[in-house]
């Protein structure tokens, strides 16, 4: 079960259980699912040209599964919708047999106009194996309070 609004506290960070093995497989298939065939993200020939080691996993995936992954800790059960999502970076590749993990910091809360609810701003952080950040974000999300 995720927080309810009371729970969330400004400065709060929480760092997800587990990591996700990144595969070439996975990317490939969200790069169908998504229509995004750009040849970066699945032919290596091409992804060499361009200078990089190996494929690109596709950020949108990066970005999507750190989400996912910070769901059970912070909202399952108590979202009541995502309003949003500001800054998305990526400040360096994620490449297939990586492994990621997330951590998420509450930047803020205030209450909803409607009663029984409240808005958080969280900033999140994904860090590959070597510790390195490939992708960060805030979010804001519209969950219940423990009252509703």
């Amino acid at each position: 079960m995720g927080l309810w609004y009371e729970d969330f506290e400004p400065g709060m960070v929480v760092e997800h259980d587990g990591d996700l093995l990144i595969t070439l497989e996975d990317n490939i298939d969200f790069c169908h699912l998504t229509r995004n065939q750009q040849p970066l993200h699945h032919d290596v020939e091409a992804a060499r040209a361009a200078g990089f080691e190996d494929v690109l996993v596709n950020g949108l995936y990066t970005f999507a599964a750190s989400v996912g992954m910070s769901v059970p800790d912070l909202t399952e059960g108590t979202l009541i919708a995502n309003l949003g999502y500001d800054d998305v970076q990526h400040p360096r590749p994620v490449f297939p047999g990586d492994r990621i993990r997330v951590s998420s910091e509450i930047i803020e809360k205030r209450d909803s106009s409607k009663p029984g609810r409240g808005i958080v701003r969280i900033a999140h952080t994904v860090r590959n194996q070597h510790d390195q950040v490939v992708c960060e974000y805030t979010r804001a999300v519209l969950v219940r309070s423990r009252a509703a």
